[in-house]
Protein backbone atom coordinates (compact mmCIF):
# COMPACT_ATOMS: atom_id res chain seq x y z
CA UNK A 1 0.00 0.00 0.00
CA UNK A 2 1.70 3.18 -1.27
CA UNK A 3 1.44 5.99 1.20
CA UNK A 4 0.84 9.67 0.00
CA UNK A 5 1.21 12.54 2.31
CA UNK A 6 -0.84 16.26 1.94
CA UNK A 7 0.67 18.89 -0.05
CA UNK A 8 -0.19 22.64 0.65
CA UNK A 9 -1.71 25.13 -1.91
CA UNK A 10 2.07 27.22 -2.28
CA UNK A 11 3.60 23.94 -2.90
CA UNK A 12 1.52 22.90 -5.36
CA UNK A 13 1.16 25.97 -7.60
CA UNK A 14 4.62 25.89 -8.26
CA UNK A 15 4.88 21.71 -9.09
CA UNK A 16 5.97 20.71 -13.08
CA UNK A 17 4.09 17.95 -14.49
CA UNK A 18 5.65 14.95 -13.28
CA UNK A 19 5.37 16.37 -9.77
CA UNK A 20 1.69 16.76 -10.20
CA UNK A 21 1.18 13.47 -11.59
CA UNK A 22 3.31 11.67 -8.77
CA UNK A 23 1.62 13.30 -6.09
CA UNK A 24 -2.30 13.22 -7.28
CA UNK A 25 -2.60 10.79 -10.31
CA UNK A 26 -2.89 7.08 -8.75
CA UNK A 27 -2.16 5.13 -12.12
CA UNK A 28 -1.32 1.47 -12.28
CA UNK A 29 -4.81 0.86 -10.34
CA UNK A 30 -6.30 -1.97 -12.25
CA UNK A 31 -3.78 -4.70 -13.01
CA UNK A 32 -4.81 -8.54 -13.40
CA UNK A 33 -5.06 -10.81 -10.30
CA UNK A 34 -4.11 -7.98 -7.95
CA UNK A 35 -5.34 -5.41 -5.34
CA UNK A 36 -3.86 -1.78 -5.73
CA UNK A 37 -4.07 0.51 -2.80
CA UNK A 38 -3.14 3.89 -1.99
CA UNK A 39 -3.29 5.80 1.45
CA UNK A 40 -4.10 9.35 0.93
CA UNK A 41 -3.25 11.59 4.16
CA UNK A 42 -6.21 13.78 2.79
CA UNK A 43 -9.12 12.80 4.99
CA UNK A 44 -7.01 9.64 5.27
CA UNK A 45 -9.27 7.88 2.50
CA UNK A 46 -8.19 4.96 0.52
CA UNK A 47 -8.24 4.85 -3.02
CA UNK A 48 -7.74 0.86 -4.34
CA UNK A 49 -8.62 -1.64 -7.35
CA UNK A 50 -9.49 -5.08 -7.38
CA UNK A 51 -9.41 -6.63 -10.21
CA UNK A 52 -9.82 -10.63 -10.32
CA UNK A 53 -9.12 -12.67 -13.58
CA UNK A 54 -8.25 -16.29 -12.10
CA UNK A 55 -7.65 -15.89 -8.63
CA UNK A 56 -10.29 -14.58 -5.83
CA UNK A 57 -8.47 -12.22 -4.28
CA UNK A 58 -8.41 -11.56 -0.20
CA UNK A 59 -8.67 -7.52 1.06
CA UNK A 60 -6.20 -7.70 3.37
CA UNK A 61 -4.61 -5.33 6.20
CA UNK A 62 -1.26 -3.81 6.14
CA UNK A 63 0.77 -2.87 8.70
CA UNK A 64 0.52 1.13 8.32
CA UNK A 65 -3.07 0.34 9.36
CA UNK A 66 -1.90 -1.10 12.68
CA UNK A 67 -5.16 -2.81 12.48
CA UNK A 68 -6.11 -6.95 12.80
CA UNK A 69 -8.51 -6.75 9.50
CA UNK A 70 -8.92 -3.70 6.78
CA UNK A 71 -12.04 -2.65 8.06
CA UNK A 72 -11.68 -2.44 11.98
CA UNK A 73 -11.54 1.67 12.09
CA UNK A 74 -12.84 1.75 8.38
CA UNK A 75 -16.06 1.48 5.76
CA UNK A 76 -15.98 0.97 1.80
CA UNK A 77 -17.66 1.45 -1.41
CA UNK A 78 -17.07 -0.79 -4.20
CA UNK A 79 -18.09 -0.04 -7.70
CA UNK A 80 -18.13 -2.81 -10.32
CA UNK A 81 -16.59 -0.96 -13.91
CA UNK A 82 -16.10 -4.12 -15.88
CA UNK A 83 -17.71 -7.40 -16.01
CA UNK A 84 -19.88 -9.61 -14.04
CA UNK A 85 -18.12 -10.23 -10.70
CA UNK A 86 -18.98 -11.12 -6.87
CA UNK A 87 -17.99 -9.80 -3.05
CA UNK A 88 -17.94 -11.80 -0.62
CA UNK A 89 -18.15 -10.14 2.91
CA UNK A 90 -17.96 -11.99 5.60
CA UNK A 91 -19.32 -15.25 4.29
CA UNK A 92 -22.27 -13.58 2.27
CA UNK A 93 -22.00 -13.15 -1.29
CA UNK A 94 -23.12 -9.95 -3.57
CA UNK A 95 -23.15 -10.34 -7.40
CA UNK A 96 -22.11 -7.00 -8.91
CA UNK A 97 -23.12 -6.54 -12.70
CA UNK A 98 -21.14 -3.34 -14.19
CA UNK A 99 -21.81 0.30 -12.52
CA UNK A 100 -23.56 -1.50 -9.19
CA UNK A 101 -22.13 -0.50 -5.92
CA UNK A 102 -21.70 -2.00 -2.54
CA UNK A 103 -21.16 -0.45 0.56
CA UNK A 104 -19.31 -2.75 3.21
CA UNK A 105 -19.22 -1.07 6.68
CA UNK A 106 -16.74 -1.03 9.79
CA UNK A 107 -16.14 -4.26 11.48
CA UNK A 108 -16.38 -6.49 8.25
CA UNK A 109 -13.22 -9.15 8.90
CA UNK A 110 -13.33 -10.58 5.33
CA UNK A 111 -13.46 -9.31 2.11
CA UNK A 112 -13.34 -11.16 -0.84
CA UNK A 113 -13.11 -10.23 -5.45
CA UNK A 114 -14.00 -12.79 -7.70
CA UNK A 115 -15.23 -12.57 -11.56
CA UNK A 116 -17.83 -14.67 -12.80
CA UNK A 117 -15.83 -15.18 -16.25
CA UNK A 118 -12.13 -14.39 -16.77
CA UNK A 119 -12.64 -13.58 -20.32
CA UNK A 120 -14.72 -10.42 -19.37
CA UNK A 121 -13.11 -9.81 -15.64
CA UNK A 122 -15.11 -7.08 -13.26
CA UNK A 123 -13.30 -4.60 -12.50
CA UNK A 124 -13.34 -3.18 -8.73
CA UNK A 125 -13.12 0.25 -7.75
CA UNK A 126 -12.80 0.84 -4.68
CA UNK A 127 -12.76 4.28 -1.84
CA UNK A 128 -12.53 3.89 2.05
CA UNK A 129 -12.48 6.35 5.01
CA UNK A 130 -12.35 6.23 8.85
CA UNK A 131 -15.51 5.13 10.35
CA UNK A 132 -16.41 5.55 13.85
CA UNK A 133 -20.10 3.90 13.20
CA UNK A 134 -20.86 0.54 11.72
CA UNK A 135 -23.81 0.34 9.21
CA UNK A 136 -24.85 -2.98 7.53
CA UNK A 137 -23.77 -4.05 4.16
CA UNK A 138 -25.94 -2.91 1.72
CA UNK A 139 -26.07 -3.17 -2.43
CA UNK A 140 -27.42 -0.67 -5.36
CA UNK A 141 -28.44 -1.68 -8.43
CA UNK A 142 -27.54 1.74 -11.30
CA UNK A 143 -30.75 1.16 -12.58
CA UNK A 144 -32.27 1.63 -9.66
CA UNK A 145 -30.58 4.51 -7.49
CA UNK A 146 -31.56 8.24 -7.40
CA UNK A 147 -30.34 10.08 -10.95
CA UNK A 148 -30.53 13.19 -12.41
CA UNK A 149 -30.19 14.57 -15.86
CA UNK A 150 -27.76 17.76 -15.93
CA UNK A 151 -26.17 20.33 -18.30
CA UNK A 152 -27.13 20.19 -22.08
CA UNK A 153 -25.12 19.31 -25.47
CA UNK A 154 -25.02 23.32 -26.08
CA UNK A 155 -23.03 23.29 -23.76
CA UNK A 156 -21.10 20.17 -24.05
CA UNK A 157 -21.91 18.53 -20.35
CA UNK A 158 -25.26 16.61 -21.04
CA UNK A 159 -24.49 14.29 -18.33
CA UNK A 160 -26.38 11.50 -15.87
CA UNK A 161 -25.22 11.76 -12.15
CA UNK A 162 -26.52 8.59 -10.06
CA UNK A 163 -25.79 8.76 -6.29
CA UNK A 164 -25.27 5.72 -4.29
CA UNK A 165 -23.50 6.49 -0.79
CA UNK A 166 -25.39 9.33 0.68
CA UNK A 167 -27.35 10.77 2.76
CA UNK A 168 -31.11 9.87 1.10
CA UNK A 169 -29.34 6.67 -0.39
CA UNK A 170 -27.00 3.54 1.29
CA UNK A 171 -26.15 4.90 4.67
CA UNK A 172 -22.37 5.28 6.29
CA UNK A 173 -20.34 7.02 8.25
CA UNK A 174 -18.82 9.62 6.38
CA UNK A 175 -18.60 7.84 2.94
CA UNK A 176 -20.31 9.75 -0.03
CA UNK A 177 -20.03 7.89 -3.21
CA UNK A 178 -21.83 7.85 -6.89
CA UNK A 179 -20.98 8.03 -10.70
CA UNK A 180 -21.41 10.40 -13.54
CA UNK A 181 -21.84 9.44 -17.18
CA UNK A 182 -21.47 11.78 -20.37
CA UNK A 183 -23.78 11.34 -23.42
CA UNK A 184 -22.12 11.31 -26.52
CA UNK A 185 -21.23 14.90 -27.47
CA UNK A 186 -20.51 16.08 -24.28
CA UNK A 187 -17.04 16.12 -22.62
CA UNK A 188 -16.91 18.84 -19.49
CA UNK A 189 -17.46 17.43 -16.10
CA UNK A 190 -18.25 19.40 -13.07
CA UNK A 191 -18.44 22.91 -14.91
CA UNK A 192 -18.98 25.67 -13.63
CA UNK A 193 -16.50 23.98 -11.10
CA UNK A 194 -16.83 24.15 -7.77
CA UNK A 195 -14.55 23.49 -4.15
CA UNK A 196 -15.62 22.29 -0.23
CA UNK A 197 -13.47 22.77 1.99
CA UNK A 198 -15.11 20.53 4.45
CA UNK A 199 -14.22 17.23 2.47
CA UNK A 200 -11.79 15.65 -0.09
CA UNK A 201 -12.65 13.94 -3.11
CA UNK A 202 -11.52 11.43 -5.58
CA UNK A 203 -12.17 11.15 -9.48
CA UNK A 204 -11.96 7.78 -10.73
CA UNK A 205 -11.88 7.60 -14.54
CA UNK A 206 -13.69 4.66 -16.64
CA UNK A 207 -15.17 4.50 -20.25
CA UNK A 208 -11.90 5.99 -21.52
CA UNK A 209 -11.25 4.52 -25.01
CA UNK A 210 -7.31 3.55 -25.26
CA UNK A 211 -6.49 6.46 -27.75
CA UNK A 212 -8.47 9.01 -25.95
CA UNK A 213 -7.84 11.27 -22.28
CA UNK A 214 -9.27 13.23 -19.88
CA UNK A 215 -7.66 16.57 -19.14
CA UNK A 216 -8.44 16.64 -15.53
CA UNK A 217 -8.19 20.20 -14.11
CA UNK A 218 -7.13 20.62 -10.27
CA UNK A 219 -5.82 23.66 -8.10
CA UNK A 220 -7.56 26.49 -6.75
CA UNK A 221 -10.02 28.31 -8.95
CA UNK A 222 -7.89 31.60 -9.68
CA UNK A 223 -4.70 29.08 -10.26
CA UNK A 224 -5.64 26.13 -12.29
CA UNK A 225 -3.54 23.08 -13.62
CA UNK A 226 -4.19 20.45 -15.16
CA UNK A 227 -3.48 16.33 -15.10
CA UNK A 228 -3.74 14.45 -18.55
CA UNK A 229 -5.88 10.83 -17.36
CA UNK A 230 -6.40 7.63 -19.23
CA UNK A 231 -9.22 5.07 -18.57
CA UNK A 232 -8.79 3.46 -14.76
CA UNK A 233 -6.93 5.95 -13.32
CA UNK A 234 -7.92 8.13 -10.42
CA UNK A 235 -7.14 11.53 -9.27
CA UNK A 236 -7.29 12.70 -5.50
CA UNK A 237 -8.29 16.20 -5.08
CA UNK A 238 -7.67 18.33 -2.04
CA UNK A 239 -10.41 20.11 -0.34
CA UNK A 240 -9.26 23.38 -1.57
CA UNK A 241 -9.25 22.32 -5.05
CA UNK A 242 -11.89 22.72 -7.68
CA UNK A 243 -12.15 19.16 -9.79
CA UNK A 244 -13.54 18.90 -13.51
CA UNK A 245 -12.23 17.84 -16.36
CA UNK A 246 -12.58 17.63 -20.22
CA UNK A 247 -12.24 14.88 -22.01
CA UNK A 248 -11.15 14.25 -26.19
CA UNK A 249 -14.51 12.07 -26.19
CA UNK A 250 -17.46 11.49 -23.98
CA UNK A 251 -16.51 9.14 -21.10
CA UNK A 252 -17.56 8.03 -17.15
CA UNK A 253 -16.14 8.71 -13.63
CA UNK A 254 -16.96 7.64 -10.13
CA UNK A 255 -16.46 10.53 -7.41
CA UNK A 256 -15.91 9.76 -3.72
CA UNK A 257 -15.86 12.04 -0.71
CA UNK A 258 -15.15 11.79 2.55
CA UNK A 259 -14.37 14.68 5.00
CA UNK A 260 -16.40 16.65 8.17
CA UNK A 261 -19.77 17.24 5.85
CA UNK A 262 -21.62 14.19 4.82
CA UNK A 263 -24.05 16.35 3.22
CA UNK A 264 -24.00 15.81 -0.88
CA UNK A 265 -25.08 19.09 -1.71
CA UNK A 266 -22.38 20.78 0.31
CA UNK A 267 -19.86 22.73 -1.95
CA UNK A 268 -19.16 26.77 -2.97
CA UNK A 269 -19.63 27.24 -6.47
CA UNK A 270 -17.26 29.06 -9.20
CA UNK A 271 -18.57 30.92 -11.60
CA UNK A 272 -16.94 29.93 -14.75
CA UNK A 273 -15.57 33.59 -15.90
CA UNK A 274 -13.79 33.78 -12.31
CA UNK A 275 -11.65 30.95 -13.14
CA UNK A 276 -7.51 31.86 -14.11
Amino acid sequence: MEIRFEHGIKETAAMQTEELRSSFLVDKLMQDDKIQLVYSHYDRVIVGGAKPVNQKLFLDTHAELRADYFLLRRELGIINVGGKGKVTADDVVYELDKLDCLYVGKGIQKVFFESADATQPAVFYLLSSPAHAAYPVQVARKAEVENAVLGSLQTSNERTIYRYIHENGLKSCQLVMGLTILNTGSVWNTMPAHTHTRRMEAYFYFDVADDQRVFHFMGQPQQTRHIVVANHEAVISPSWSIHAGCGTSNYGFIWGMAGENYTYSDMDAVAIADLK
